[in-house]
């Protein structure tokens, strides 16, 4: 297993209660609002970077929330 590091930027920002039912659904990734954009920084071990998406933007869904889209820094990109 090798971890993944990435974001998911969400399509609205979670209050506290919200935030906590997240954080209920993981324990790799930590939420943050940066400029008014709500997103889960994650760092996630799995077998394929694919498995390491789809696994946490399926955590994310299963909370009541849908993904805009998903970051990565470029040299997290697989070679």
């Amino acid at each position: 297993m090798k971890e993944h590091e990435f974001t998911l930027v969400l399509t609205a920002d979670p209050d506290d209660s919200q935030a906590d039912k997240l954080y209920g659904t993981f324990n790799d990734g930590t939420l943050s609002t940066i400029a008014g954009i709500p997103r889960i920084h994650f760092h996630r071990e799995s077998a394929s970077l694919e498995e390491a998406i789809r696994s946490a933007i399926g955590d994310v869904r299963s909370a009541g929330f849908d993904v805009q889209r998903v970051e990565m820094q470029p040299d997290m990109l697989p070679a």
